[in-house]
């Protein structure tokens, strides 16, 4: 597997990967999603192709204090070949070069495969509570 920095012309394939993988839901416009990150440190947005296709994705930062990981995404037909784990070496390494000293990630609580995938590649449960509050609703409803 190539890994590459996300092109714009990646979009639509994406899209489809994260929808296959079940990583998009109805109060996250994928599209808006993506528009975002290329504002941001868009070198840390990293897709993986393979036989021409797009396969795998990562999306990472990093705001001076911990870098953070989203969007981790390997076709279904792709997994247990190691492109997630040469995913996040590559942007651990990324996030390393810019002197982050620690990732999180988050992940659903019903999802035990990519819980044993993150431990599995040395990452350890945190003791604390991940709580949110949306800013900007994406599903067109007002706040």
């Amino acid at each position: 597997m190539d890994i590459r920095v996300y092109q714009p012309g990646d979009e639509a394939a994406v899209v489809s990967l994260w929808q296959e993988c079940g990583l998009t839901r109805p109060w996250n416009d994928p599209h808006k999603d993506i528009a975002r990150k290329l504002l941001i440190q868009p070198e840390l947005f990293l897709v993986g192709v393979l036989e021409a296709r797009l396969i795998a994705t990562v999306m990472a930062g990093y705001e001076g204090h911990r870098g953070w990981v989203n969007y981790l995404a390997v076709a279904p037909r792709w997994r247990g070949r190691g492109c997630g784990r040469a995913l996040m070496e590559r942007v651990e390494h990324l996030l390393r070069a810019l002197g982050c000293p620690k990732v999180n990630i988050q992940v659903r609580t019903p999802n035990a495969d990519a819980v044993a995938f993150y431990r599995a590649i040395g990452y350890a449960r945190d003791e604390s509570i991940s709580l949110g509050k949306r800013l900007i609703p994406d599903d067109g409803t007002a706040e």
